[in-house]
């Protein structure tokens, strides 16, 4: 008889637990999980290569533990100093000491649950959110605490507050732009938060460059706050999905304690070296945004012209509502070389922005289903 999870002596905290994955299928059309479906620039893959190749002459020894020149780059790019776009002012720009990396940023709030969390510990969370918050906290033995949101899956600073009198958590995960509705975070819910605890305070940043130019990030809210965490990750915008690239932004003491329970060695010398070649062209990276940006609002537009029920997003993905049979119009969009995402939400599905022709096909598509399947009122 083969031996199954259940007869190994396995934490009884896992015991029922299921693992992340989304669906992992072939087709033409990839729009489940949150990619950047434009292919890095052949010039600045070129630099990566080199970079990669040049690390390889040392790859016998074991890379900077410190990953001390990532780390200048990676303030270098917060400060605003690799793009186009506007600096920092000096009151809040960023020093190396601020910044920690590791294989993405699932890694990232990882260390900072084993650092600050852990057997006899709580982490708040307002689902629906990113769903590795909750499976984080289980690996770490820390007790998940799921809070409601308001309406259109909004946090006011009174709802956090609430949340945090009630539940009197060690830490509170914040999601901003949400993952998986596209929600905006305001800075006023953010500041309530850390203001209502003595706890770490943690904002998911993944999609923050997807935001509006002139919406403030976390990363302004870090002086004066120690206790503050904002994490990135260069698998979004940056097209670094499969390079594994995630990082904080918070007080150099909150670093020190990631260093306490970090891996020896944790980020590879040829992790290091794409990295820093890639935040070298940060603007031609970027400028990608904009036409996945154009996409993402275009899906809005027309699935609310089918019919569908969309919300608001600061994201490059859209939530949306009023579909009559999810996993029904999940295969039916498969059937067409069309993959999406069912989260598992009443009446709704999520799918990323693409390429102009990848929300074509999409949209194509979804137009064949909604005349089979036509939208439903939400509040029928």
């Amino acid at each position: 008889m083969a031996t199954t999870l259940e007869d190994l002596p396995i934490r009884d905290d896992l015991r029922g637990q299921s693992p992340y994955g989304a669906p992992q299928k072939h087709v033409r059309v990839q729009l489940n999980v949150n990619e950047n479906t434009h292919p890095v620039p052949e010039d600045v893959a070129e630099d990566i290569v080199a970079s990669i190749r040049q690390a390889l002459t040392t790859v016998n020894r074991y890379p900077d533990r410190e990953f001390t020149e990532l780390r200048r780059s990676l303030a270098a790019y917060l400060n605003g100093e690799l793009s186009t776009g506007e600096q920092l002012p000096s009151e809040q720009r960023l020093t190396p000491d601020q910044l920690w990396a590791a294989n993405g940023s699932n890694e990232v709030l990882q260390q900072l649950l084993q650092a600050f969390g852990g057997p006899g510990r709580s982490v708040l969370g307002f689902p629906p959110t990113y769903s590795m918050h909750s499976i984080l906290a289980a690996g770490t033995g820390t007790r998940w605490i799921p809070a409601q949101r308001d309406d259109e899956y909004r946090i006011a600073p009174e709802t956090v507050v609430a949340a945090i009198r009630e539940h009197q958590p060690d830490i509170v995960f914040l999601c901003g732009p949400n993952n998986p509705t596209g929600t905006p975070l305001d800075v006023d819910t953010i500041r309530a938060a850390y203001d209502a605890t003595d706890g770490i305070v943690m904002v998911d940043e993944a999609y923050a460059e997807f935001m509006p130019e002139d919406a403030p990030s976390a990363i302004t809210l870090l002086p004066g706050r120690p206790r503050l965490v904002v994490s990135r990750t260069m698998s979004k915008a940056f097209a670094f999905a499969g390079a594994r690239v995630g990082y904080l932004a918070a007080d150099p003491a909150v670093v020190d304690a990631l260093r306490l329970v970090r891996l020896p060695y944790h980020l590879s010398a040829l992790t290091q070296a794409a990295a820093i070649a890639a935040l070298r062209h940060a603007p031609a990276m970027l400028a990608m945004v904009d036409d996945i940006k154009q996409q993402r609002d275009r899906m809005v537009a027309e699935l609310a012209a089918m019919g569908y029920r969309t919300y608001e997003t600061w994201s490059n993905f859209v939530l949306f509502g009023g579909v009559a049979d999810p996993r029904a119009a999940f295969e039916a969009l498969l059937e067409q070389d069309v993959i999406v995402r069912d989260l598992g939400i009443p009446n709704h599905l999520r799918v990323s922005a693409g390429t102009e022709e990848e929300t074509t096909a999409f949209l194509d598509a979804m137009r064949r289903v909604a005349a089979v399947q036509p939208p439903v009122r939400l509040d029928a």
